[in-house]
């Protein structure tokens, strides 16, 4: 029985590395074959034309792509992904540079949007079919199918330019760095309040709608009525048996979300000018940065493959079921 189970997970965890190295390839080639030179820059009156040549060669860009490619597998082999064109760094140091607070940021709006979703799928499950549970549902769908960039521009509208209540991009204010330690933490809370809600709408529908859903079709299985019948209490039937049932199939789109705030928040963090692994992505596609743009495709695909790799491995773990089947 355990080997049936070690082995389903070993193909996951293969079919996961396969998939990370085709992203990366595929990237590889889309950033070499698209229009543009990213030595086109040393190109100036004041530069010699011969710097061009240099810098292309110093960067094996004037190689066929096939061997540029063997190239960036061995090195990729070895992980080593390069220098920056533009940092003069290694990719991996500059990626560190901005992904901490990425992680930071992204972690905090994942644990938002669940608790969030979580206290509106439960008030909305009390009055079913009541005022509020229509409105939240035209919101949740609402909020899902309205961009990232509509959101935030229209919070930074409304909130920075109208009403002038929150700061309308950056991380801390000019003179941060002279207050107290509490005193930063309400500055950072404050620069971050209209990122964490433009981040977290969308996640938030899609939470709530999943989660409120599948409440309601539990509590409509044979087993909840027999529980009743036995003379369990509402509280502990809802939060025993309803909700946990209710959460399982909300494990895999989770993983999905959290991948996505892991792997980058793009939009958002252009938006509001903050500095991190999203922003470094966009600017390194922009700049033509091509050891940096597969380097942070890379981060990105690790993030999404394995953050769904841990919620099936969490769904293995506390849903029997898939064990069974597995097992025949």
């Amino acid at each position: 029985m355990k080997n049936n189970i070690y082995a389903k997970i070993l193909k996951r965890f293969f079919s996961s590395l396969l998939t990370i190295f085709l992203i990366i390839t595929f990237i590889f080639i889309l950033v070499r074959i698209s229009p543009g030179d990213p030595t086109q820059k040393y190109i100036s009156p004041e530069l010699s034309p011969q710097l061009k040549e240099s810098v292309a060669e110093s960067f094996n860009l004037n190689e066929p792509l096939p061997l540029q490619y063997l190239s960036f597998v061995i090195n990729l082999a070895k992980g080593d992904f390069g220098i920056s064109y533009n940092h003069r760094m290694p990719v991996l140091k500059v990626i560190w540079e901005f992904l901490p607070f990425t992680l930071i940021f992204a972690a905090i709006v994942f644990i938002f949007q669940i608790l969030v979703s979580l206290f509106l799928a439960i008030y909305s499950v009390k009055n079913i079919n009541g005022f509020v549970d229509k409105l939240l549902n035209k919101l949740a769908i609402l909020f899902y199918v309205t961009p990232v960039f509509v959101a935030g521009l229209f919070l930074v509208l409304i909130f920075s330019v109208q009403l002038n209540l929150f700061p309308s991009s950056g991380l801390s204010s000019f003179n941060s760095y002279d207050q107290s330690f509490l005193n930063k933490l309400i500055d950072y809370a404050h620069h971050l309040f209209l990122p964490l809600i433009t981040l977290s709408l969308g996640g938030i529908a899609i939470f709530y709608k999943y989660l409120r859903d599948n409440i309601v079709n539990v509590m409509q299985e044979p087993f909840v009525l027999n529980l009743h019948a036995n003379g369990y209490s509402n509280k502990k039937i809802f939060f025993k048996h309803i909700l946990p049932n209710a959460v399982n199939p909300l494990i895999s789109i989770a993983g999905i979300e959290l991948g996505l705030l892991l792997s980058g928040t793009l939009i958002t963090e252009v938006i509001f000018s903050l500095p991190g692994f999203g922003r470094l992505m966009i600017d390194s596609i922009m700049l033509r940065d091509y050891p940096l743009v597969v380097g942070c495709s890379f981060i990105a695909s690790v993030a999404v493959v394995f953050s769904n790799l841990a919620a099936d491995l969490i769904k293995f773990k506390i849903d029997k079921r898939m064990i069974q089947e597995i097992n025949g």
